[in-house]
């Protein structure tokens, strides 16, 4: 890992903050990011997770209007976005190339 990214900020604190507001940040960092494989990847695997996340958002949403079912959906979901997003953010912080499964190759090939 390069001592510092094109973003003028250290590769891993750079790959935390591809995390910070999800496929948001993933995005300005992807488009901002030219040298760095690292920061690369961890902004689009940002962009992929956090924006498939968002359209099962979007489902689980309209779920919600069958009473339990749809908020039991809805809660289990914010709460493992929520543990992937800290672990995805202390690897990154960590300088690990943390991949996710399935994601994480895409991230990787499209990153490149």
């Amino acid at each position: 890992m390069s001592q510092s990214s094109g973003t003028s900020l250290q590769p891993n604190v750079a790959g935390l903050l591809c995390y910070v507001f999800g496929w948001v940040s993933g995005l300005v960092f992807f488009l901002i990011e030219k040298d760095d494989a690292f920061v690369r990847f961890h902004a689009m695997q940002s962009i992929v997770v956090f924006g498939g996340l968002a359209i099962f958002y979007i489902i689980f949403g309209i779920l919600m209007l069958v009473p339990i079912l749809g908020w039991i959906l809805f809660t289990l979901l914010w709460i493992a976005t929520l543990i992937l997003w800290i672990l995805l953010m202390v690897k990154a912080y960590q300088g690990e190339k943390f991949k996710l499964p399935l994601v994480g190759d895409l991230a990787e090939k499209w990153s490149q």
